[in-house]
């Protein structure tokens, strides 16, 4: 991420700030709960993105299987 307003540089940032909103924030009454609770879901919701999701862009794998599948991930 570098300057304000270089919106190629930020592209993917703002893509997965937008789908995190979306996804877990957007639709939730938050009220209830605590600091803790919350970072407990956002860390849960990184973990599923980067270790579960499937893309149809990286042959129907999880990021995960697909690096393991070009041999860059133990």
């Amino acid at each position: 991420m570098s300057r304000k307003g270089r919106s190629p540089d930020n592209a993917a940032c703002e893509g997965f700030f937008g789908r995190l909103k979306n996804d877990i924030y957007y639709g939730r009454n938050w009220g209830g709960t605590t600091v803790e609770g919350f970072m407990h879901e956002l860390n849960s919701y990184i973990r599923w993105y980067n270790e579960r999701r499937i893309k149809l862009s990286l042959r129907a794998m999880s990021p995960v299987e697909y690096r393991r599948h070009l041999g860059l991930a133990t």
